[in-house]
């Protein structure tokens, strides 16, 4: 029996920036009507993603099994500095939702627009700012490069088909 925790090895990118353009929207909502208590319900998303990649999650199961699929070929790329990417945001609306309950509605909204600028980041550009932190922290041995050997050596990494 598969364990019900555990982040996958690979993820489909597509779906990873369908799910970046959640968090986007959701934390624009919270921002642009002061729903701040929104952190709590990303938070959770994040914990779940964090925990078992998109399978238990509402945006991740959204992601990779609507959006993703009528975006084009999947392209695979590896899990953990996504699922590091992830405990990033966790930490993000974990600290805005508790900034919320404490009554500093300015922490909250400071935290929620700096996750709307990374997650914007991630889902219209393609750029994951976790993900470059996890390599970075590769780089200067805090993190084993056995974790992702495909982030150890650039050249493993898998290259879009040239358009013709």
């Amino acid at each position: 029996m598969r364990s019900l925790i555990g982040f996958p090895a690979v993820v489909n990118e597509k779906a990873a920036r369908a799910v970046a353009a959640m968090v986007v929207l959701v934390t624009a909502v919270a921002l642009a009507t002061g729903w701040l208590w929104l952190s709590a319900v990303l938070a959770v998303g994040f914990a779940l993603r964090v925990a078992s990649g998109p399978r238990f999650d509402p945006f991740g199961q959204l992601a990779t099994k609507v959006l993703a699929p009528r975006l084009g070929a999947a392209r695979m790329v590896s899990g953990a500095p996504k699922r590091f990417a992830q405990g990033v945001g966790l930490a993000f609306t974990t600290a805005a939702t508790v900034a919320w309950v404490l009554g500093t509605p300015v922490v909250t909204i400071g935290l929620l627009a700096v996750l709307l600028g990374f997650a914007a980041l991630e889902a219209f550009v393609g750029f994951c700012a976790g993900c470059f932190v996890f390599g970075q922290l590769m780089r200067v041995g805090l993190v084993s490069d056995d974790t992702c050997v495909e982030c150890a050596d650039i050249t493993l990494r898998r290259r879009e088909p040239a358009a013709a």
